[in-house]
């Protein structure tokens, strides 16, 4: 993998450490200050909602700042070389949330039943499928970037992705959800939560990006304007994680393992997607450059939205929302060691292809 000379930063390379970090310190804020715990959990929009201000507030402050980086206008090149972009879409959305139902119907409705319980089963059934319904946008380009993968491809990978979101999460989820988990979807609740994390975000990124870009220079606003956000991005996620693990914290010290078997499907998951993706691109002869990204986007998740969008729908106190969460912390060891396969395989494919 060029080692020497693709690196993540301290942060990407240890995002795991830092959430089980994270979850110790949250845990402990909960069982120690419970009071505070259930004032800030008391702070939502409605009271027919469960979106929570203080959560909200942080996760627009990451999310915001991912869609500075997409360009919508290089969708425009994409049809030069479509077939990378329908295997991604294809594996993305026809296959990606349906696979994950099925694993989490399986694992939790009845492998893992007796051990869990079926109101729980219920639950964790949601939080799978809603994170396997919202494909990576922000960590897709770091994982593209240590797999040698064509930046300007992957950009155009992940905003037609995003503006796929726009109109079948809500729907994906909805139908996934109802079938697989039995569980019933506030649509109302669901549809503010799609506006109020993708929608505005991604208008005001791509207004904010044409504006500055305009007046000031692509330079300055990916080196002056969008690096400001760094350490907003870091710390806000960090402190999202905090909040839902101090509302998990009764959850996570009663029911520790479930942790644990939360990950097993969401391991499959992700590397039964990731092969597929793979093995289709090959099979198509997509050059390495963009089958390798679209293996990566095929994988990971926009863990973000579905945090955001499991605590809207279910509380932060969940079982959708502590789902969601695992996710996060197993996300980046696996996805490395994807990464680390396609590199050791790129020999497979034609340096040219379509």
């Amino acid at each position: 993998m060029k080692r020497g000379h693709k690196r993540m930063n301290v942060f990407e390379r240890y995002l795991s450490l830092w959430v089980a970090l994270c979850m110790v310190l949250g845990v402990a804020i909960g069982k120690l200050a419970p009071g505070l715990v259930l004032v800030l959990g008391r702070l939502e929009f409605s009271e027919t909602s469960h979106i929570n201000i203080p959560i909200a507030v942080l996760i627009w402050l990451m999310i915001y700042p991912m869609m500075l980086k997409i360009d919508f206008a290089s969708i425009v090149n994409v049809g030069k070389r479509p077939r990378g972009l329908f295997v991604t879409l294809f594996v993305n959305w026809l296959v990606k949330p349906f696979s994950m139902a099925f694993f989490g119907w399986l694992f939790f409705k009845h492998l893992f039943l007796p051990l869990i319980g079926p109101e729980l089963a219920g639950q964790y059934i949601a939080g799978v499928i809603i994170l396997a319904a919202a494909p990576c946008t922000a960590m897709v380009f770091v994982w593209s970037y240590l797999s040698d993968g064509d930046p300007a491809y992957t950009l155009v990978q992940v905003s037609v992705n995003d503006l796929i979101m726009l109109l079948a999460f809500a729907p994906i989820v909805t139908l996934l959800v109802t079938g697989a988990a039995g569980l019933e979807v506030p649509f109302e609740v669901l549809l503010y939560a799609v506006i109020l994390f993708v929608v505005i975000p991604l208008v005001a990124g791509a207004l904010s990006r044409r504006y500055l870009i305009r007046h000031k220079g692509e330079e300055w606003f990916n080196r002056r304007y969008v690096a400001r956000f760094a350490p907003v991005t870091i710390l806000a996620l960090l402190t999202t994680l905090v909040l839902i693990f101090a509302y998990q914290a009764e959850n996570i010290t009663t029911r520790w393992f479930h942790v644990v078997l939360i990950a097993i499907p969401i391991l499959i998951q992700v590397y039964f997607n990731s092969s597929l993706t793979y093995g289709l691109m090959r099979l198509l002869r997509v050059p390495y450059a963009v089958a390798a990204p679209g293996a990566l986007i095929g994988a990971s998740n926009f863990f973000e939205l579905a945090v955001a969008t499991s605590i809207a729908l279910y509380g932060p106190e969940s079982g959708a929302a502590l789902a969601t969460v695992v996710g996060v912390l197993v996300e980046v060891p696996v996805m490395l060691s994807v990464c680390r396969f396609c590199v050791a395989t790129k020999h497979w494919f034609e340096p040219q292809g379509a």
